[in-house]
């Protein structure tokens, strides 16, 4: 089963905000940083 990352992060994180509001500013935070950070070094290939 090949599952793709980015929607399955996306749906975790809109979960987590919609019960702690507050969250929303650490998650817009670290999503920032890692695509900089993808961007930067590219993407990571694992295996």
């Amino acid at each position: 089963m090949n599952l793709q990352l980015a929607p399955l992060i996306s749906l975790i994180a809109g979960i987590l905000i919609l019960v702690m509001p507050k969250l929303l500013n650490y998650i817009v935070a670290v999503y920032l940083i890692v695509i900089g950070v993808i961007g930067l070094f590219g993407p990571i290939r694992l295996g």
